[in-house]
């Protein structure tokens, strides 16, 4: 009997006590919200009244502005928010305060011109944070090479592109493969060689773990590109053998097209999806890599 009444107990009390859990997270959700959205509003925007109550201690307040700069971008990434409004006006704060903190601008520009979620959206921005750089920093080649990857890979201008690349092989301490890009550039425009060329180059010559990072895993990305197109021609071939598009690897093996079956960087074997085109495994964890990497394409306008 006593069995029954601590069950029927549970019966009552299990449901209000999954309420109550509820209606906790729910208040702790909507207080962490409201935490973020205050500490975005309480953010000053005037970068000349900043600079004008911090004195003397404007380049300790720029370091602290880039902080908050690089909390507030990798708070946002991580959350995949779309909204970054005060990524500008936090930069345009901190570069203000110190206008030779030479990494708020070069880190600064990427963080405003990569497409969202991985970035703002705005290479405008972008490249007028480098063109402010420059103007208080006028020997940093770096910044030339920066505003070139934004012109090359965002804007796809690649007159400014090889301008830029060009121009910044005439400061002091440049790199040889700036001139070599800018003469690429010039005579190609936009090629998969080129892309890797230039990528490669910033791997090789960058001392900056973070920029590393991110032009390994632009490469990764580059060499499914290239192996894609590898892969396809091949299936071209085994079209105009067979009269009909392979549907899977393993029929480009079997006809001797292909040696082995090919793999990404991670290991993970190539598909043919259902076009017949060569694409990443599901299970490749560089397939996210590679879907962040693609701008959102807009909705068609209703009219």
């Amino acid at each position: 009997m006593n069995n029954w009444k601590s069950i029927a107990g549970l019966l009552i009390f299990l449901p209000l006590g999954y309420a109550g859990i509820w209606k906790l997270q729910h208040s702790i959700d909507a207080q962490r919200a409201a935490l973020h959205q205050e500490q975005d509003d309480l953010s000053l925007r005037s970068a000349k009244m900043v600079k004008a109550i911090s004195l003397e201690y404007a380049p300790l307040m720029a370091d602290v502005y880039w902080t908050r700069v690089v909390q507030y971008y990798g708070d946002k990434t991580a959350r995949r928010e779309r909204n970054v409004e005060l990524l500008w006006p936090l930069l345009d704060i901190t570069t203000t305060l110190d206008p030779q903190l030479i990494v708020a601008y070069r880190f600064g520009a990427t963080f405003l011109s990569e497409p969202p979620p991985r970035g703002a959206g705005r290479p405008d921005q972008g490249v007028a944070l480098l063109e402010r750089g420059i103007q208080a920093n006028p020997d940093e080649w770096q910044f030339f090479g920066d505003l070139g990857f934004i012109y090359y890979f965002e804007t796809k201008d690649y007159a400014k592109a090889s301008a830029a690349f060009l121009e910044g092989s005439k400061k002091p301490g440049a790199m040889i493969w700036m001139k070599i890009m800018a003469a690429r550039i010039a005579a190609e425009g936009e090629s998969l060689a080129t892309s890797i060329f230039l990528w490669n180059e910033v791997y090789t010559t960058t001392t900056d773990p973070t920029i590393k990072k991110n032009a390994e895993k632009h490469l990764r990305l580059l060499k499914v590109e290239q192996d894609c197109k590898l892969i396809d021609a091949v299936a071209d071939e085994y079209e105009k053998r067979f009269g009909r598009r392979a549907t899977r690897m393993s029929e480009l093996i079997q006809s001797g097209l292909l040696r082995g079956e090919p793999v990404d960087s991670l290991g993970y074997s190539y598909v043919l999806g259902e076009d017949g085109k060569a694409e990443l495994n599901l299970d490749s964890p560089l397939l996210e890599e590679q879907l962040l990497s693609q701008p959102k394409k807009k909705s068609p306008e209703v009219h």
